[in-house]
C-alpha cells in the first residue's frame, strides 16, 4: 500500500504499467470466476442442476464473442481503477485504509450504501439504454446473447462499459469506504453478474417469497429480461422493478417451475408455454 501511495502513477510509463496490471487482475477475475462457475454447473454438478437449466441454445461463436467484448470491458474497468488510485493518492477521494477511522459497524453499512446507490443508478441507466435509438447503438451488444452464459456478464459495448464504470469513482468523492470493502464490492459485482447470467437457477425453492430472497436477483429473474426485454431491469435487487411495476408477472411461476415447486406448464400463462 505504501508503494502504491509513493509512486507517481501519472507518469505515462507507470500509468501503462499499472493499467496492464489492473487489466490482468480484472480480466483474470472475470475469466476464472466465470469459467469455474460454468464448469461447476454444467460439468461437475450438472446432475444436481440439470433441471434448473434455462434451456441453453448458444449461437455459433457466442462465447468467443462474449469473451472478446469482456476483454474490452476489463480494459475500461482497469483504466477506471487506475484513475481511482491516482485520485486517492492525491487526496481527492473518501477512500480510507485505517479500519478504525470509522466505527466497525460502518464497514457493512458502507457496502450496503454503495450497493443501493449503484442499484438505483443502474436501474435507471438500464431503462434509458432500452430506448430504441440507444439500444441499437449501445445495449444491443449485451442483448445479442439472448441465451446467456456466465461469459455474458462482462459482454458490453465500450460505451456501456464506460457508463457502468463511472458510478463507483463518483461515489468515492462523496461517501467514505474502506479499501477492502471496496474490493469486496468489486468481487460481489462480478459474482452477481455471473450468477444472473449463467442460465442456471441456484437459489433454493421458495426463495422468491423469502423475506430476503424476494429482493435479490437470480438467473430466472434476469433470464426473463434477456428474452422479454421490457421486464426486470435491476442489477442486485428487485425493489425498483417492484416499485416501478417493471417486474415480469411471470417471474414467480417460472422460478417455481425451475426450482421444482410446480410441474412444467403449471401456473404458467398459456402464451408463455
Amino acid at each position: 500500500m505504501k508503494a502504491l501511495a509513493a509512486t507517481d502513477w501519472t507518469i505515462s510509463g507507470n500509468f501503462l504499467l499499472l493499467t496492464s496490471l489492473f487489466f490482468t487482475i480484472v480480466f483474470l477475475r472475470y475469466a476464472l470466476l466465470s469459467g469455474l462457475y460454468h464448469k461447476l454447473l454444467f460439468g461437475w454438478l450438472r446432475h444436481v442442476f440439470s433441471h434448473r437449466m434455462l434451456q441453453r441454445r448458444y449461437t455459433p461463436g457466442q462465447m468467443i464473442r462474449e469473451i472478446a467484448w469482456s476483454a474490452i470491458t476489463s480494459l475500461i474497468f482497469a483504466v477506471s481503477g487506475v484513475l481511482m488510485l491516482i485520485l486517492w493518492q492525491k487526496g481527492y477521494t473518501r477512500l480510507y485504509t485505517d479500519v478504525f477511522q470509522y466505527p466497525l459497524w460502518y464497514l457493512p453499512v458502507s457496502l450496503m450504501i454503495y450497493m443501493l446507490i449503484h442499484e438505483t443508478y443502474y436501474y435507471w441507466l438500464h431503462r434509458w439504454m432500452h430506448r430504441p435509438d440507444i439500444f441499437r447503438k449501445i445495449h444491443k451488444v449485451h442483448h445479442d446473447s439472448i441465451e446467456t452464459s456466465s461469459w455474458t456478464s462482462f459482454s458490453f459495448h465500450p460505451w456501456e462499459s464506460i457508463l457502468q464504470a463511472v458510478v463507483i469513482p463518483v461515489l468515492l468523492f462523496i461517501i467514505p469506504i474502506h479499501i477492502f470493502v471496496l474490493l469486496a464490492l468489486l468481487v460481489l459485482m462480478t459474482l452477481s453478474a455471473i450468477i444472473n447470467h449463467a442460465g442456471v437457477e441456484v437459489y433454493p425453492a421458495g426463495f422468491e417469497r423469502n423475506p430476503i430472497g424476494k429482493w435479490l436477483i437470480g438467473a430466472v429473474h434476469h433470464d426473463i429480461h434477456h428474452k422479454k426485454f421490457r421486464y426486470n431491469f435491476g442489477l442486485y435487487f428487485t425493489f425498483w422493478d417492484k416499485w416501478m411495476k417493471t417486474e415480469s408477472p411471470d417471474f414467480e411461476s417460472k422460478f417455481r417451475e425451475k426450482t421444482g415447486q410446480t410441474r412444467v406448464g403449471d401456473d404458467i400463462p398459456s402464451g408463455e408455454r
